[in-house]
């Protein structure tokens, strides 16, 4: 057996270093920039080491401001440990495993399905963080037939690799926004003549109560602190999935499916009338 070679174990360990970077992410202050510059992939968030110092910042905070892209400010550990031995120079871009839809267009579109024969169905979901959550929503929403769905840039999940493996699929068909005001976006969804529901354990009209054969979009809140105050003022009506049992409160992922199948079925008797 011949001796290995000093280089190969060298040459091995940098091909280690480079294959503990995770495929979705984009690390090093120009590799961001021209990201960002060139458009061609959708950047989920972009994390900057707290107190970083650098001339080209400023260029990459206003590209990420005109697209759109939220900018968190994380402690230096944390980049670190994300990144591995990869020299980040305390920039992270990450990428999104799917495109979003763009919110004005996709309201633009659940507008043109009032008064049709398949009204719009719409989730709006609020600060959810659980990323097997969002997709097994994502998987429900998909098979109940919703027309499109409403995210929160901050504080929320976004369209991770976890979320598109939960999803099963669902996201190569249902169109995912992202919106900076979910109080903003229930007063355009009533513009179009859209009723907002929102779901809350002391609302005293229980979800069956509710005529889903109108135009509809469901709010659920994230799971632990349900929907912000601004949100539940700015709903429609309030309804409450009952339970009889010890626990408080429901999985959102399965509140979303009673919901949805809910009004999947109300829908369905109207059609075969």
């Amino acid at each position: 057996m011949k001796p290995r070679k000093l280089n190969d174990s060298r040459n091995e360990s940098e091909e280690t270093r480079q294959s503990a970077t995770p495929a979705d992410r984009i690390h090093g202050i120009i590799p961001v920039v021209e990201a960002l510059r060139a458009g061609r992939r959708t950047i989920e968030h972009i994390s900057i080491v707290d107190g970083a110092r650098h001339e080209r910042l400023r260029e990459l905070l206003d590209l990420a401001r005109a697209a759109r892209v939220p900018v968190r400010k994380v402690p230096r550990i944390d980049l670190d440990r994300a990144m591995g031995t990869a020299t980040h120079q305390g920039v992270m871009a990450k990428i999104a495993a799917a495109r979003y839809a763009d919110a004005d267009d996709l309201l633009d579109e659940l507008a043109g399905r009032v008064g049709s024969d398949d009204p719009p169905l719409v989730l709006g979901l609020d600060g959810l963080e659980d990323p097997r959550n969002f997709g097994a929503v994502l998987r429900t929403a998909e098979c109940a037939g919703v027309h499109g769905v409403f995210t929160t840039e901050r504080r929320a999940v976004g369209l991770t690799e976890t979320v598109a493996k939960a999803a099963a699929g669902a996201l190569e068909y249902v169109p995912v926004a992202r919106v900076t005001n979910l109080a903003r976006l229930i007063e355009q969804l009533k513009e179009r003549n859209i009723w907002v529901v929102g779901t809350s354990g002391d609302a005293s009209r229980e979800y069956t109560d509710w005529d889903w054969t109108l135009p509809a979009a469901i709010f659920l809140g994230s799971e632990g602190s349900g929907l912000h105050r601004l949100v539940r003022e700015r709903c429609d009506t309030l309804v409450r999935i009952p339970l009889v049992g010890r626990l408080e409160s429901l999985n959102v992922a399965v509140a979303a499916g009673v919901m949805l199948y809910e009004a999947l079925r109300q829908r369905m008797i109207k059609r075969n009338r």
